[in-house]
């Protein structure tokens, strides 16, 4: 939100956390962000960015909506829970005032934007509207700099005028040079999966291979130097150690396997 401000975009951001907001209008930041402290004062004080509790006042006029909630594994199954999504969907479709493009933000599974449509849809049978997939690629400790240097943005839209609103969107970025890839609203919810999951594999991969260079008196970094230096392997994600972690890899990569599974897919993943 406060990325998009600082484009010259008006953005408002609603949360259910009353002491959440109260926070934020104090210009305290809930999340360490390196740079995310000055950048929202910046744009508070500019009046671009604002935050409150009140989503019908929120997205009331709105030309996008940006849903960004949690998508924790379901326990039991490992299946992503898209209740939050689901229920910032039935909301937002109750305060829209004409046509608005609603954005997935979240990491969900493929077909769920297909679901956000319907309750939209369901709700006001009459309205104009779009729903698009966007995912994010940020890395914790450098999201700003990930944001508006960003190796590609993704959307998946599956009208023109959807596409247009969301190239005005990203209309900074764009005219940097950022790779601006439209697909279809599926392909750009499995992007960010299979993104994930392939840069989880690295990582255990090169955790294997350390293993095997104890066995047989080889050195893991100098191994990981060798193959990075391929261009078509790259050096990224080649850093021997615990293994993968965090609040995206574990979760996205079983969800990619569940997806997989229901799908019948014969890639064992």
């Amino acid at each position: 939100g406060a990325c998009l401000a600082d484009f010259g975009h008006n953005v408002i951001c609603v949360d259910k956390e009353a002491h959440r907001i109260d926070m934020l209008e104090r210009g305290e930041i809930p999340i360490f962000e390196p740079g995310l402290e000055d950048l929202v004062a910046t744009n508070v004080k500019q009046k671009r960015l604002s935050f409150t509790m009140n989503l019908a006042q929120a997205v009331s006029g709105a030309d996008a909506v940006f849903i960004a909630v949690g998508t924790p594994s379901r326990r039991g199954d490992g299946h992503a829970d898209l209740s939050y999504v689901y229920g910032a969907a039935k909301e937002i479709a109750a305060a829209i005032t004409g046509y608005c493009v609603v954005v997935t933000k979240s990491t969900v599974p493929v077909g769920t934007g297909d679901e956000v449509e319907k309750i939209i849809r369901e709700a006001r049978p009459d309205l104009e509207f779009a729903v698009v997939s966007n995912p994010e690629f940020l890395r914790e400790g450098a999201a700003i700099s990930d944001f508006k240097r960003p190796d590609r943005i993704v959307v998946g839209a599956e009208t023109e005028r959807a596409r247009e609103v969301m190239s005005e969107i990203y209309r900074p970025l764009y005219l940097n040079q950022a790779p601006l890839l439209f697909t279809g609203r599926r392909t750009s919810e499995l992007i960010k999966y299979a993104a994930n999951a392939f840069l989880a594999t690295k990582i255990t991969f090169i955790n294997e291979m350390a293993d095997l260079c104890e066995k047989v008196g080889a050195n893991v970094q100098d191994v990981a130097r060798g193959i990075g230096l391929d261009n078509r392997i790259g050096s990224k994600f080649l850093h021997a150690g615990p293994g993968y972690g965090g609040s995206c890899f574990p979760k996205d990569t079983l969800a990619l396997v569940r997806t997989a599974q229901e799908a019948g897919s014969p890639v064992q993943i």
